[in-house]
């Protein structure tokens, strides 16, 4: 069903309505009435005749018609009804306002799945929603607060919020900024209608050019993903704040991957892949959209800063260059027009920021200043300072960019050096977004840079190759079991000996000739090192010895004897240790590749990519993430060392991805650490390898899943 009726309903109904207009329940007529909403109105309440002039039904049966839209604003226990009785008439869509469902504990999450099923087919917002505005169409369906206004900036940018108070709270501070925004909703429990929909919906919207989310949780990651994609291919950005990161620390997990992605890198990861625009700060959420609605993406990073004050010039090329922009001096013929711009024809402007002092405030100087370093090939983009002689006339700066530039090919940004809420507004307004801090500057430009970013394509997995996985492999697998696993899908493994006696161990060493690795094997203890289970540089004349030492320390520290070790050739010195892993995220499946070896928690040099459903890395995107690695040097032949087999590396990672793809939900995690990157032309290693299996999931279990998941419910 379409959420169109919903935005712009030709009735609404407001079961529970009050007369009181001072009262929660009271204003969702008053806000209609004053939005001059122009379709039908339905209050329901047995016990008044009129409320706001409209008449008033006792029931839901007693109405004349079914309403496109439903508010009801009654108590939890009586939503029930009013529900059933909604969908038994015809009602496309209600909003429940109650509180009192799935965020209330195990009874709650009873009530919130009894009221889906009492909904049919009619379609639910919330429950404990404050409910939506459509800003562009004045069709005020909430009970928030922040709509006594009265009055709102029409504009491009769609809200998402999955809280009620912070929907009012964007609301009312986009106002005073002076930021136009076109539809607002507030999803709340998510019952029934979640994030995602919406997102699907302004994809459509050509009131909307920008998607602003507050995230709390995204509870189906690919109905997510499709909607940003959608969104994304009709050029339109998403900003995201998602909440929770102090919270989303590491698990405990066989392996280091889970503990080292993180749930909030994941998140990190999941926006990427989208092109989804970050939001680091509260403040960013507002700052962000003000310029993506505005401005032409950023092209490139060379920023020109105009100012009539210093200070707040130093201030804002600071900030600019702690994000990774540059400000270049002007060239030559751009220093020729910002001369003849000024009334004597003469000043110190080869420098930037870009000072004009007093000269600035004169409306054909700064026009010719603009037009320069717009028209110059030396820059990307203009921030244009306004001090404190410029607060009183703000119109300047914007009918000067306006004047100099019709339509600007590269943004424009201003900041407002002194405190000035109504200057800065007022520059918004006009089509300059304004911003307060020199941060938030920075925070904008990187905005319209990763804007103009292409996103990384996904790749379908390789034709599934026939493995044999043996049916009693399921959990921890121990170490040898996980190299075979890992071996049947191409990845190149260290030679090996599973042994039980000195007499085995020595054995092996002399088939293995050199240098070998002692380790117990055990599907228990995968972090062997930590209890003395690891000895290298042995041989056969000195492995049976240590076989001996290893196992009395590894029981006095664990209390399990090892019944098992394994013998592994060494691999030879000159390459460089990575960890490559996967685990299972709500979120899907997450790589981690990073500097391995015992220190790689401690350096935490590592990249985080997610796989999609049935996709895996290409080779450009395994090549790209390990040039993300601060390490890559060294692999790449860092000050004349040589240069290691990145080709076979690269390979290995995408073997390892494309594993990952092919056993889907039964392989619970997985990793390789290390894994050695050999000088070129000698391949990869992998040297030690943890793996998790779950056991494969029945038919019946996943049709359920799927039912659960085709209407939102927990599965």
């Amino acid at each position: 069903m379409s959420l169109e009726t919903l935005f712009n309903p030709r009735s609404v109904a407001i079961v529970g309505a009050s007369a009181d207009s001072t009262k929660t329940s009271g204003l969702p007529v008053k806000f209609l009435r004053q939005q001059h909403f122009n379709g039908e109105i339905y209050p329901v309440n047995p016990r008044v005749d009129l409320i706001e002039g409209l008449r008033c039904y006792g029931t839901v049966e007693a109405l004349p018609a079914a309403p496109d839209v439903a508010m009801i604003v009654l108590g939890a226990s009586r939503t029930m009804d009013a529900v059933q009785a909604l969908a038994k008439k015809g009602t496309k869509h209600a909003i429940v306002l109650a509180s009192g469902f799935g965020e209330s504990g195990e009874e709650g999450k009873r009530r919130q799945l009894q009221l889906l099923e009492a909904a049919g087919p009619m379609r639910i917002l919330g429950p404990n929603t404050i409910g939506l505005v459509n800003v562009s169409d004045g069709v005020p369906l909430s009970a928030s607060g922040a709509l006594a206004a009265g009055s709102f900036t029409r504009g491009s940018v769609g809200v998402v919020s999955q809280s009620g108070g912070i929907l009012g709270a964007l609301l009312s501070r986009a106002s005073a900024r002076g930021i136009g925004l076109s539809k607002l909703v507030a999803t709340s429990n998510e019952a029934d209608l979640e994030i995602a929909d919406f997102i699907d919906y302004l994809a459509d919207d050509p009131d909307t050019s920008v998607i602003v989310l507050y995230i709390e949780s995204i509870r189906h990651a690919d109905s997510f993903r499709r909607a940003a994609l959608k969104a994304r291919a009709a050029g339109k950005s998403i900003v995201a704040l998602k909440i929770g990161r102090s919270a989303a620390g590491a698990r405990a997990a066989a392996s280091h991957t889970g503990a080292m992605a993180g749930s909030d890198r994941t998140y990190d990861a999941f926006f990427r892949d989208l092109g989804i625009i970050r939001a680091q700060t509260f403040g960013d959420l507002i700052d962000i959209p003000a310029a993506l609605a505005t401005q032409p993406v950023l092209k490139g990073r060379r920023i020109a800063i105009l100012t009539s004050t210093g200070g707040a010039g130093t201030l804002v090329a600071d900030s600019l260059g702690l994000s990774g922009f540059d400000a270049p001096v002007p060239d030559k013929p751009t220093v020729d027009k910002l001369l003849a711009a000024m009334p004597d024809g003469h000043g110190a402007l080869d420098t930037n920021p870009i000072d004009l002092t007093l000269a600035g405030l004169q409306p054909d100087v700064l026009k010719g200043c603009i037009r320069a370093l717009l028209d110059s090939p030396s820059y990307d983009a203009l921030t244009v300072i306004v001090g404190s002689s410029g607060v009183g006339n703000p119109e300047l700066v914007s009918s000067a960019i306006r004047d100099a530039v019709p339509q600007p090919s590269k943004p424009v940004l201003a900041y407002i050096s002194p405190h000035a809420p109504e200057a800065a507004a007022r520059l918004t307004r006009c089509g300059t977004p304004a911003f307060d801090t020199p941060e938030a500057v920075a925070s904008a430009l990187s905005a319209l840079w990763t804007a103009g970013q292409p996103i990384a394509q996904t790749q379908a997995a390789p034709g599934p190759r026939s493995v044999d996985i043996p049916e009693d492999w399921q959990g921890s697998l121990d170490e040898h079991k996980a190299k075979s696993l890992f071996a049947r899908f191409g990845l190149p493994v260290v030679g090996e000996a599973v042994v039980a006696t000195a007499d085995e161990a020595m054995q092996a060493a002399r088939s293995f000739g050199g240098k070998v690795v002692l380790k117990i094997l055990s599907s228990t203890i995968t972090h062997k090192s930590d209890v003395g289970g690891v000895a290298v540089n042995l041989d056969a004349e000195t492995i049976g010895e240590r076989l001996h030492t290893m196992r009395v320390a590894v029981k006095a520290k664990t209390g399990v004897d090892p019944e098992a070790f394994l013998v592994q050739e060494m691999v030879p010195p000159g390459g460089l240790e990575l960890i490559l892993g996967c685990h299972r995220d709500p979120l899907g499946a997450v790589l981690l590749l990073g500097m391995g070896g015992l220190t790689a928690e401690l350096m935490n040099d590592t990249f985080v990519r997610l796989l999609a459903p049935g996709a895996t890395l290409s080779r450009d995107d395994a090549l790209a993430t390990l040039q993300c690695l601060k390490c890559w040097p060294l692999l790449d032949g860092y000050r004349g060392r040589p240069k290691l087999d990145v080709d076979a590396a690269v390979t290995a990672i995408v073997d390892f991805s494309a594993m990952v793809s092919q056993l889907g939900d039964r392989l619970v995690e997985a990793e390789i650490n290390p894994i050695f990157v050999l000088p070129q032309g000698a391949g990869v290693r992998a040297a030690d390898a943890v793996a998790v299996l779950a056991a494969p999931a029945s038919d019946a279990q996943e049709a359920g899943e799927a039912v659960a998941h085709s209407r939102g419910l927990p599965s």
